[in-house]
C-alpha cells in the first residue's frame, strides 16, 4: 500500500512504499521507497498519512528494477597460495554499489 509520508531531506510530502519498522526509545521509524524520487528514507511515524482518493491512481514515476541476470563478483585472496581471483558473492559489496551509482548519475 502506498502511503504519504514528509521527507526532512527533500521538505515535502511524497507518495512511499513502507518497506520496514522498528522501534525506538522515541518512537517508531519506517523505512520507505519514494516512488516519485527512487530514493530510500527513514521517517518518524508521525509523519505518515494514508493517501486519499484519486491520487492512489497516479502512476509512480519511479520503479524498483534489477539488472537482469547480472550477479554480483567479489576478490576471493588465498594468502597461503598468494594468488587472488575474481568469483561470485552473495551480495554487491559498497564499493560496487557506489561506483554504479556514479555511472548512472
Amino acid at each position: 500500500q502506498v502511503y504519504v509520508v514528509f521527507s526532512e531531506e527533500l521538505q515535502c510530502w511524497c507518495r512511499a512504499l513502507v518497506e520496514s519498522v522498528w522501534h525506538q526509545a522515541d518512537g517508531c521509524q519506517l523505512g520507505c521507497f519514494l516512488v516519485d524520487y527512487a530514493k530510500y528514507c527513514s521517517v518518524a511515524s508521525e509523519n505518515i498519512r494514508v493517501l486519499a482518493g484519486a491520487f492512489a491512481k497516479i502512476p509512480y514515476r519511479a520503479k524498483k528494477c534489477r539488472l537482469y541476470c547480472t550477479k554480483p563478483l567479489t576478490l576471493h585472496i588465498d594468502y597461503c597460495e598468494n594468488t587472488a581471483k575474481i568469483g561470485p558473492a552473495k551480495r554487491w559489496d559498497t564499493a560496487a554499489i557506489q561506483h554504479f551509482r556514479k555511472l548512472l548519475e
